[in-house]
């Protein structure tokens, strides 16, 4: 990460675990079985042991988000992608600090395999640094990449590329991803790099652009962007638009499927493999505003992602496939009462509703008839007086002033979810959650591909690191020499 790099080399399981060419400690090339009796491959054989690794993180993504989106897509009997992978397991998800984490903490368990506190990225609960997979990828001179459709420098991603003692330093999470020269950065965030200003001397993206970077800001930039050597994509100033408000937005954005096909075609070039992590990161956003039809369309996006990489990587022998979440978000379920054909009907998310409101001459509070009629035009729903008053006591604060506006679309989320008998938690607990209404369930991972095999039961989020390490250990040869100076170890 941005400080010293440690990399430090550790048995595990009689193993030497960090990956590439270190790794090759662990046995000569000319080993043919590891310990386990396991057949070792060659450059030019049938590989058992992942050169590519690839990590997609379904933020929030609990069970119930799973059924609600695969009840709203296929029905009863249907099912997602992801559960036809053939190793599956559970893992749990507290922080240092909290028995309910959020995305910093869990990000920072799964890519350093270190608990931390909550809102921590990249160090430990005593705020030293530590080092992630996607670095050991780096320092052994192989590819490396991270894609959102939040901002790139948000948890997840910032998890993986960045050590911060508060996740909302996120230009200084920009910088940190500069100075390490990552081949791929793909998502929202362009504020965080200078991107909205015309002309700066302070413009991050500038110097990405001076470094070799090819840029782009909308899908037909990255598509016209091809296949360079490193390649920079912020395509919002903050995060991603949701799925379902592209069209009412007229958002120019890549999808998800569009920029992890363009992250392969970046990181593949390189025959020493990369590693690569995906975030769906809006089912999260979603699933905090009760949004069953966001959840739905956000899950399908992710899901349908999944099944591109899959099938990128199953004619090959050399690439593991670790899908997972890093929490569940707002305890949301598939319940007997769900409309599904209502939830169904609507069209925008909460969010985008709130952005419709109109406020008073003399204050920035909501006028009652925009309220009444933006949950009539756009959720089907006559609220009561009851309920109008009850969603303006939840907008605002106790000196009076209105939520910021995600806020107010939470309200107005868990409104629907109440009419459309959606499973989540209430309104109270929400608000009184430092997470904005996170859980400590336990949480979906499934794997394939090379080195999948002990991806199974139960584990915790901080082995995810140690058994993508496990899984690369039988790896020989060392990969060239990156940009960093890395690789020719």
């Amino acid at each position: 990460m941005y400080f010293s790099k440690k990399l430090t080399v550790g048995v595990l399981a009689g193993m030497v675990i960090s990956s590439g060419s270190l790794l090759h400690a662990s046995g000569s090339a000319n080993d043919n079985a590891n310990e386990n009796g396991v057949e070792n491959s060659s450059k030019n054989g049938k590989n058992d042991v992942p050169e590519n690794v690839i990590v997609m993180v379904g933020d929030g993504m609990g069970m119930g988000q799973m059924e609600i989106a695969s009840m709203l897509e296929y029905g009863k009997e249907g099912e997602l992608f992801i559960e036809s992978l053939e190793h599956t397991g559970m893992t749990s998800t507290y922080s240092a600090d909290n028995n309910v984490t959020d995305s910093a903490a869990a990000g920072t368990a799964i890519a350093t395999g270190t608990k931390t506190n909550n809102g921590s990225i990249g160090v430990d609960e005593d705020g030293n640094e530590v080092d992630s997979i996607l670095d050991q990828y780096q320092d052994d001179g192989k590819k490396v990449g991270v894609i959102s459709n939040n901002t790139v420098t948000d948890a997840t991603p910032a998890s993986f590329t960045a050590s911060v003692a508060d996740r909302g330093s996120e230009e200084d999470i920009a910088e940190q991803q500069y100075e390490e020269k990552y081949d791929v950065l793909l998502g929202g965030g362009g504020e965080f790099f200078g991107a909205d200003e015309e002309e700066s001397e302070d413009r991050l993206v500038d110097d990405f652009q001076e470094s070799g970077y090819e840029y782009a800001t909308t899908e037909e930039e990255l598509e016209e962007a091809g296949t360079p050597d490193k390649l920079l994509g912020l395509f919002n100033d903050s995060y991603m638009n949701y799925k379902t408000d592209k069209d009412d937005v007229d958002s120019e954005e890549p999808s998800l499927q569009a920029m992890t096909e363009s992250g392969l075609d970046v990181l593949s070039q390189d025959d020493d493999g990369f590693f690569m992590m995906v975030e769906g990161a809006r089912i999260d956003h979603a699933a905090h505003a009760a949004d069953a039809t966001g959840v739905w369309q956000e899950m399908i996006e992710f899901d349908q992602t999944v099944e591109q990489v899959v099938t990128w990587a199953e004619d090959r022998d050399d690439t593991l496939v670790v899908v997972l979440s890093d929490h569940e978000t707002l305890g949301m379920s598939a319940t007997e009462t769900m409309d599904v054909d209502g939830l169904k009907d609507i069209e925008v998310s909460p969010e985008y509703m709130a952005q419709q409101l109109e406020t008073r001459e003399d204050s920035d509070q909501y006028t009652d008839e925009s309220i009444q009629q933006v949950f009539s035009e756009y959720a089907n729903i006559d609220i009561t007086d009851e309920e109008l008053e009850a969603f303006r006591a939840n907008i605002e604060d106790d000196e009076g002033e209105v939520y910021p506006e995600y806020q107010v679309g939470w309200e107005i989320g868990s409104i629907i979810a109440d009419h459309y008998g959606v499973g989540a938690l209430d309104t109270e607990i929400r608000a009184e959650s430092d997470t904005g209404g996170h859980t400590g369930e336990m949480v979906p991972l499934f794997a394939t591909g090379a080195g999948s095999e002990n991806f199974t039961g139960y584990m915790d989020n901080t082995d995810i690191k140690g058994l993508i390490e496990e899984a690369s250990a039988e790896q020989t040869g060392s990969g060239k020499e990156n940009g960093r100076g890395h690789g020719n170890n």
